[in-house]
């Protein structure tokens, strides 16, 4: 007998939604009427996902997590291919070409027989919490993602919006260096320009820079950005305006994209997108940077790692630094696996 297909849900912000009603990948739609989830790749089409039924999100009561094999991990780009990226980014630099580039690598594995996504969003709520998890299945599009990503892309409550760009990682808040609030601060720069495309003149303004946040096994720094769109703008003006997030592109952002397209032998994916849910009829949303964030493809399970390159970057220290990220989330994914060695 054929496994019938899992229901289409969404874990977002602290809702469950159910009850699939429709799918699009019209950005304007968030505009309308409804309650959406709301899942932007990187690199492909947006899948905005409306639900009819919207409640207080609940414990996971399935199947628990069948876990990843920790040996089973392979890297897009390994350890001396990636250190010729930030060499090769630090070139780009020297030039004058750009400031900062984002570089990542992806991370695939088999995909588990009986894996499922919801659970695995379980395991990462409870082995790393994260202020903008998400969990979104959605298999008539192919989209079984789960985030525990630590970071704000977009939020919006009316005509007030705001990115909190985090830039700036170290095991220990006592271990970041000056090359860390240099990062930050072009990335702020950056969302400033890229929020006043659609803000009123003078709105803008940085409540927060390079603020402190730990997390598990880490510690980041994080500024906020704010402004007031102007009339006539909406969710599809504003995404128009700041995607991909500044944090995982670089400055200036269209030459820092043309730099990534050249080193990265595959293309992102859902990771380094934005992840999220929007209320259309209250007006409000909230989007995350789809980091710290897994996702099923090609029978595959994927997860990607990375930092933001500057002239001052170590090709040892940025390696260590995508290690230092991927590490307790794979950790976490393996589940019954987690004494195994890793790769």
């Amino acid at each position: 007998m054929a496994r019938t297909p899992a229901p289409a849900l969404a874990v977002v912000g602290d809702r469950l939604l159910t009850g699939l009603r429709d799918v699009t990948s019209d950005l304007t739609a968030l505009d309308g009427t409804g309650y959406w989830a709301v899942v932007l790749p990187f690199t492909g089409a947006p899948v905005c996902a409306r639900f009819d039924h919207v409640g207080p999100a609940r414990p996971y009561r399935g199947r628990p997590w069948v876990g990843v094999d920790p040996a089973a991990w392979r890297s897009t780009l390994d350890e001396a291919a990636f250190k010729a990226g930030v060499e090769s980014i630090r070139a780009s630099i020297g030039r004058g070409d750009v400031y900062q580039v984002n570089l990542t690598r992806v991370l695939a594995a088999p995909l588990p027989p009986g894996a499922n996504v919801a659970a695995l969003g379980a395991a990462l709520a409870e082995g790393n919490p994260a202020p903008f998890s998400a969990v979104v299945r959605i298999p008539s599009h192919g989209i079984h993602v789960a985030s525990a990503s630590p970071e704000r892309f977009l939020e919006r409550d009316g005509d007030r919006v705001w990115s909190s760009p985090i830039k700036g990682t170290a095991a220990t808040v006592d271990r970041f260096l000056p090359k860390d609030r240099a990062e930050n601060v072009m990335i702020v720069d950056l969302v400033r320009n890229d929020l006043g495309r659609v803000c009123e003149w003078g709105s803008i303004h940085v409540p927060a820079l390079c603020a402190v946040e730990e997390h598990p096994g880490l510690a980041h720094l994080v500024s906020t950005v704010e402004g007031r769109l102007r009339p006539g703008q909406g969710w599809a003006e504003a995404l128009a305006a700041t995607f991909p997030p500044g944090s995982v592109t670089g400055a200036p952002k269209i030459a820092a994209l043309d730099r990534i397209a050249a080193l990265e032998p595959n293309e992102r994916g859902i990771y380094c997108g934005a992840v999220g849910w929007v209320d259309a009829d209250r007006r409000g949303g909230s989007l995350n940077v789809a980091i710290r964030t897994f996702w099923f493809a090609d029978d595959e399970i994927r997860f990607g790692t990375g930092g933001g390159i500057t002239w001052d970057s170590d090709p040892d220290g940025e390696w260590a630094e995508t290690e230092l990220k991927a590490r307790h989330l794979l950790r976490v994914a393996a589940g019954p696996h987690a004494g195994a060695p890793g790769p």
